[in-house]
């Protein structure tokens, strides 16, 4: 079984109706702006959940090796992801600001 499928789309964010670019790097699965992403997958890119909840970014962790990861949280059904942060994206980089906004309510 596939534990990742290469999807990097654009899409218009269900959080802030941002316009999202694909990324250059990367798939991206949350907006640069708020930082929201939706609940689609079981796991990456195979779009097999059910559920279509918004993603709601609770928390920033650092990995040594993927760098800061936004830790999101399903507003319909709870389930949590990790993510990459795009910071250094050259089409559309995630907002710093969001990022440490996110940090400072200590998450």
């Amino acid at each position: 079984m596939r534990r990742f499928t290469h999807r990097n789309e654009s899409f218009v964010c269900g959080h802030c109706k941002t316009q999202v670019h694909a990324a250059a790097r990367t798939c991206r699965n949350h907006c640069p702006h708020c930082l929201y992403s939706r609940h689609l997958d079981v796991f990456p890119g195979d779009r097999a959940a059910n559920c279509g909840g918004l993603m709601a970014p609770v928390r920033v962790t650092y990995h040594s090796r993927k760098g800061y990861q936004i830790v999101h949280r399903c507003e319909r059904c709870g389930h949590e992801a990790v993510n990459i942060a795009l910071l250094d994206d050259p089409v559309q980089p995630d907002s710093l600001d969001a990022l440490l906004a996110i940090m400072r309510m200590g998450g």
